[in-house]
């Protein structure tokens, strides 16, 4: 039960966080509740899939399939609020970018070169290098997984602000 509660927590929170990423580039009224529901379940599909006592995924790759879920819900979605699916998959992607990634991987950076000593230098390249690749094939898996299903299915995304039926 505790797993579960966990669950739905980490998906309001993603959904709170998609709302507030969407209300940047300003969409219609009607688009909020969208986001909402496609940020928290993708949200809350990686955090099953990274923290599933069965089968844990990395996170490159539990982001990759969320990634891919948010872009199959919008592409859904999208015909329904009559907006481009770009309007709900990039607020939805952004709670899951892997910021402590970004932010210890310029860490490293500057460790490293204010650092005399070798042994502390190559202890600092290699924690910027791992977080760095960490950081950019987890952004690149989300993107390929939002994209996919958006030029996959082209010829539904692409009349979704066309027609009104």
């Amino acid at each position: 039960m505790t797993f579960f509660l966990e669950i739905l927590q980490d998906a309001f929170f993603g959904g709170v966080a998609g709302i507030g990423f969407a209300s940047i580039s300003n969409p219609p009224k009607n688009a909020y509740k969208y986001c909402f529901i496609i940020s928290a379940v993708g949200h809350g599909t990686r955090f099953i899939l990274m923290n599933n006592e069965y089968h844990r995924l990395g996170l490159v790759v539990a982001s990759f399939i969320a990634a891919l879920t948010i872009g199959f819900m919008t592409v859904g979605m999208a015909r329904k609020a009559k907006c481009p699916p770009e309007t709900f998959s990039f607020p939805s992607l952004l709670p899951m970018i892997p910021g402590m990634y970004a932010y210890r991987t310029v860490e490293g950076l500057v460790m490293c070169l204010s650092t005399d000593n070798e042994d502390l230098f190559n202890h600092y390249l290699y924690l910027c290098t791992s977080n760095g690749f960490t950081c950019a094939f987890d952004i690149l898996g989300m993107v390929l997984g939002a994209t996919l299903p958006i030029l996959i299915l082209n010829n539904i995304s692409y009349k979704v602000t066309r027609y009104t039926n």
